[in-house]
């Protein structure tokens, strides 16, 4: 992921960036959570919806940081870090020192 949101992204940039063993590591999340979405719904059910995705949090790529997901699932997830790395304030340059205050 780029930083300062999702400019630049794209399905090859984000291919690239999955470990070595992505296809072992997804097929073993798809197995642990027995091929169903983990995503809670308002109602405090789980989605009944079959997963087709997994999906990761943070910069890891350990088991206990993946989730299965259904495909609408995964998209509103995606869409919203979209929003919260737009909403993001840029880095704040520090402040300068007076030129009078210099010496």
């Amino acid at each position: 992921m780029t930083p300062g949101g999702w400019s630049g992204s794209s399905a090859t940039s984000r291919h690239d960036d999955l470990p070595p063993n992505w296809s072992a590591l997804r097929k073993a999340q798809l197995e642990k959570d027995g091929h169903r979405c983990t995503w809670t719904l308002p109602s405090g059910a789980r989605c009944p919806g079959p997963a087709t995705d997994v999906d990761h949090y943070g910069e890891s790529w350990e088991h206990h940081k993946l989730r299965s997901l259904c495909a609408l699932h995964h998209s509103k997830r995606t869409a919203r870090q979209g929003v919260q790395a737009r909403r993001r304030p840029p880095p704040r340059r520090p402040k300068e020192q007076h030129p009078g205050t210099l010496w």
